[in-house]
């Protein structure tokens, strides 16, 4: 180390292996950049929210939100669709699919709609997930117009009886297996059969025994050949379009301890100028009736 820089500044006393350090101040437009930064911070606590305490924030001197200021920046924009949003709740459902500047918009503010409350179980592009329905193609559990959309959508599916005691879009497999209600070896065979009807069975020697068990079991909700019931939410066998899967295990699961996927009823939570765009949004997607 220069003796020279070490009179000229002194040292901090430390020393590494023989290498001392000296006690160079910092520069003085960093020292002061730092004090103002100080002086700027607490100033903004002061006057902006910043303190947590037990169940919120000190509001600030100037009592700045950007919740408030978000909501109004929604209630701006209800505001301005006030207007075409009454239409909108008031309309023929049937019109929303014949074109137009009030399906234009229904189908703009419905892909909103979907994407804020329903693409986290069908998929931001709606092609669903396993356990979650492909909403883009024609195969439909209660009906694919757009009617039976936003009914399906207003209710629910599997959800809890409405104030009047009605069960709204109820339905429930029952569990062959699991409550013993059939064999084993009739479960494997009505598996096959199921597999039969739009594709190839595991083991072909079990179909006809499993059309049997499918007759005295499934056929008043699935229907004699299988195409199913869309008034009881029973699906379609026969399209090999499979909500769970199609494979031997997957569809012997199904049978075996039944599924009873849910899906939340939206008429309390949406208006229902927001059911009708998502619905209109929904039915124009590809597989609408």
């Amino acid at each position: 180390m220069s003796e020279d820089l070490k009179e000229k500044h002194g040292t901090t006393g430390h020393s590494w292996d023989g290498i001392e350090e000296l006690n160079t101040p910092l520069p003085r437009w960093w020292l002061w950049t730092f004090y103002a930064c100080i002086v700027w911070g607490v100033i903004y606590t002061v006057m902006y929210p910043a303190w947590p305490l037990v169940n919120r924030a000190t509001a600030g001197v100037l009592g700045y939100s950007t919740r408030a200021e978000v909501a109004a920046d929604i209630d701006a924009v209800n505001a301005a669709n006030a207007n075409i949003n009454e239409q909108l709740a008031g309309v023929d459902l049937a019109k929303l699919t014949t074109g137009g500047d009030l399906q234009t918009y229904a189908v703009s503010s419905g892909g909103a709609v979907f994407k804020t409350w329903c693409a986290q179980c069908h998929g931001s592009g709606a092609a669903g997930a396993k356990g979650y329905p492909n909403l883009l193609d024609d195969d439909w559990l209660w009906g694919g117009d757009i009617e039976t959309i936003h009914e399906t959508i207003t209710v629910g599916i599997r959800q809890p009886a409405d104030a009047e005691g009605d069960y709204l879009r109820q339905s429930q497999m029952p569990a062959f297996g699991r409550d013993e209600l059939l064999e084993e070896g009739d479960i494997d065979a009505v598996v096959n059969y199921v597999m039969s009807l739009s594709g190839t069975p595991r083991d072909a020697s079990m179909v006809d025994h499993g059309a049997t068990v499918f007759e005295e079991n499934c056929a008043s909700c699935h229907m004699e050949d299988g195409t199913g019931d869309r008034g009881q939410g029973a699906p379609n066998l026969t399209d090999a379009i499979w909500l769970y899967g199609g494979d031997f295990d997957t569809l012997k699961e199904t049978v075996w301890n039944s599924r009873y996927g849910q899906m939340p009823a939206w008429g309390d939570r949406l208006t229902e100028a927001q059911i009708r765009a998502v619905s209109a949004y929904v039915h124009q997607l590809g597989g609408g009736e």
